[in-house]
């Protein structure tokens, strides 16, 4: 194949990867591991690709989320990596929580599922409270409960947008925690996945927005099962884990440095909650598997050919890391089509698909090369490269 590189040039690529068959764990997992799934389009129903609801291939979608549950993940359901706020809105979202908690209660894993709780089915502008903003989480989070699913609470744009201060976040937090049924997970969404979140917890300053932080959890220890953290910051991260309570979780969401946190040292470790997940499933459910079976060599020899992978998918601007989700689904046949809600596959350039594409191939993650390489054809086609 001739792949277009980032400099502009053409050069010759030849497959060369050995396809990871996609299995179930052969042993217990000792990380709890959630990988945050993307919806799929139905293009022959789309009507307003930009401006309406999306039109959601549901069977695909479910099947998705089949195949990660199979492979002994569990599932973050309706978050960032879904495009919540980003072509997604909060009725398809709450269609995706109901039809999902139903295909999961069915599954015979009985797979555990978190599901996120936003703000964003009210208008920024009229979320201008403490009060209109916890009232608009309440919904959510009573839709998510009334399905069986467990609660994350979704950073979300409105508390940044009204300057709220570190007491704001404690204040409004501890009214939704103590009202959750069962305990839920907080949500640390850094700005390079959002610039809309800039200063959340209250400050711009990391160490003083982890101070905030950790006051809210000492205070609610037994109403949070954990904290995700995706502030690509594996120093933060590691020192953030070593002062929680006992009994609370650090879900690691930092999609560049996840091997070295999920292995952690002899006291502390990050378990997961990652988008990543689904796009390298094969690989991090057999990596999974080696570390309970405390095989480290094999846990670092499948993640490390990730790591770049996952490196160029979520390149700066972070935000569109989603497309590089889809985009590898369709490579390897999980959808007939690379079409996405809000047209968000235009969101990166065909030499980024075209690394993606070779660390994909080198890490044993295009499950079909055959089919793999003609739709990679057929997107070089598209861009004019013959």
């Amino acid at each position: 194949m001739r792949l277009p590189n980032l400099d502009g040039t053409l050069s010759d690529y030849t497959q060369s990867g050995t396809p990871l068959i996609p299995r179930a764990p052969h042993v217990p997992l000792t990380r709890t591991a959630f990988a945050a799934a993307h919806v799929i389009s139905d293009p022959l129903r789309e009507r307003d690709p930009w401006g309406g609801r999306p039109a959601v291939d549901w069977d695909a979608t479910l099947a998705f989320r089949h195949t990660l549950w199979d492979q002994g993940f569990g599932l973050a359901e309706a978050m960032d990596t879904a495009q919540r706020g980003m072509g997604v809105d909060w009725l398809t979202a709450k269609e995706l929580i109901e039809r999902t908690m139903k295909e999961a209660q069915a599954h015979p894993l009985k797979p555990r599922v978190a599901c996120g709780a936003g703000t964003d089915h009210v208008a920024l502008a009229e979320l201008s409270s403490l009060d209109t903003i916890r009232a608009a989480y309440e919904t959510q989070m009573a839709t998510i409960e009334a399905a069986g699913g467990q609660i994350i609470l979704m950073a979300t744009r409105a508390l940044p947008a009204i300057k709220a201060g570190a007491v704001d976040y404690i204040a409004l937090y501890g009214q939704l925690l103590e009202q959750a049924r069962e305990p839920v997970v907080l949500h640390w969404l850094g700005d390079m996945f959002d610039a809309a979140l800039a200063g959340y917890w209250g400050s711009t300053d990391v160490a003083t927005a982890t101070e905030t932080v950790l006051t809210l959890i000492n205070s609610h220890a037994d109403k949070i099962d954990g904290i995700k953290i995706s502030l690509l910051d594996q120093a933060h991260e590691e020192a953030f884990r070593k002062r929680l309570p006992s009994g609370v979780r650090l879900y690691t969401g930092d999609d560049f440095n996840y091997a070295a946190l999920i292995e952690g040292d002899c006291t502390h470790y990050s378990h997961a909650l990652l988008g990543i997940f689904a796009a390298i499933a094969p690989a991090a459910s057999r990596a999974l598997e080696a570390l309970a079976m405390n095989d480290l060599e094999r846990y670092h020899a499948l993640l490390a050919p990730t790591v770049p992978l996952s490196r160029e998918i979520f390149r700066a601007p972070t935000q569109f890391y989603k497309a590089g989700i889809a985009f590898l689904s369709w490579l390897n046949g999980t959808q007939k089509h690379f079409i996405m809600p809000a047209g968000f596959q235009s969101s990166r350039a065909i030499t980024h698909y075209a690394e993606i594409f070779r660390l994909a191939d080198r890490a044993g993650l295009l499950a079909r090369p055959d089919l793999a390489k003609i739709r990679m054809t057929t997107l070089l086609t598209l861009h004019g490269i013959e």
